[in-house]
């Protein structure tokens, strides 16, 4: 497993950790947008082999 796609589930845990179980306001939603940014980059790499 490529590690931006280890890294993006990760983030999207923490994610949905944070939004459901704790209130941290409108930062938990900062690791959703880098989740979301770092599989993008992941995909792109593996469909167009960019980078």
């Amino acid at each position: 497993m490529n590690l931006l796609l280890a890294i993006g589930i990760i983030l999207v845990i923490f994610w949905a950790l944070g939004l459901f179980a704790f209130s941290l306001g409108g930062l938990v939603h900062i690791a959703l947008v880098i989740a979301v940014i770092l599989i993008i980059i992941w995909l792109l790499k593996k469909v167009f082999r960019l980078f």
